[in-house]
């Protein structure tokens, strides 16, 4: 397949998945459910954050994350009180537990009161044209607040070689705009074109197939290769073929 054959091929794809559609069966629909910019960026981090596993259980579980805050997140962060954060002790997604939990509302407490936000975080160590500094310094300003070491865990470091597939995902629902609906695109101050894939096995898969990438492991470095290549395809929005990678594999089966 020639390069402009693999870029047709794969910008159809993007046109069949990044629709309405594919909100049905995603965690981008939590944030969806918001209107106020702290409520969607706050649904759409804890959200991510849980997304491994299976899909419909990360979906029934981000909802009842959402419940737990009595379904708004941002006053729950920022007024909840000691006995409030007792009721999150219950709550379970695999790895990730009620203490977890905890903490990380109260890292985001943290974020919003001494840091201006999420986006603010992200945006001030953006450097050599992608994100994985500001993921990186994201997660260390995230727990200057106490926490319980197991919780650190949950967040990923891509200096330290990870691919951060869940958190680039968050991003892209925060940063990309589009036009399609799917992607809220409410972060103004960074750019879609420094985004980077949220890869993982099916997206791996699919881009091995397509000679888009040669590193056997989903890790760092990994990323970077297939970031290379999908700016080559669109040095303004890469990260749209995340859609065509993600429905080629989960769906299609590639």
């Amino acid at each position: 397949m020639t390069f402009a054959e693999l870029k047709s091929f794969l910008d159809e794809k993007v046109i069949q998945y990044n629709t309405l559609d594919f909100i049905d069966s995603d965690p981008v629909q939590i944030p969806h459910l918001f209107t106020q910019k702290e409520d969607i960026e706050i649904a759409g981090f804890l959200s991510a954050t849980i997304s491994w596993g299976n899909r419909k259980m990360i979906i029934k579980n981000a909802h009842k994350m959402m419940d737990l805050m009595g379904n708004a997140p941002y006053d729950f962060v920022m007024s909840h009180q000691a006995t409030d954060l007792e009721r999150l002790d219950t709550f379970v997604h695999r790895t990730f537990n009620g203490q977890d939990f905890m903490g990380f509302i109260k890292g985001l407490k943290h974020i919003y009161t001494t840091h201006g936000g999420l986006e603010n975080v992200f945006t001030t160590s953006i450097e050599e044209g992608n994100l994985q500094k500001s993921i990186h310094e994201f997660k260390k300003t995230f727990f200057e607040t106490p926490h319980l070491y197991r919780t650190q865990k949950h967040i990923s470091d891509p200096l330290k070689g990870s691919a951060a597939k869940r958190i680039n995902m968050y991003l892209r629902w925060m940063v990309r705009q589009d036009n399609k609906g799917v992607d809220l695109g409410i972060w103004k101050s960074i750019s879609p074109s420094i985004l980077s894939c949220p890869l993982d096995v099916h997206s791996g898969n699919v881009a091995r197939k397509l000679g888009l990438l040669e590193r056997k492991q989903n890790d760092g470095k990994a990323l970077a290769e297939l970031d290379a290549k999908l700016r080559n395809l669109d040095p303004l929005d890469p990260v749209k073929y995340d859609f065509a990678l993600f429905g080629l594999g989960v769906f299609e089966g590639f």
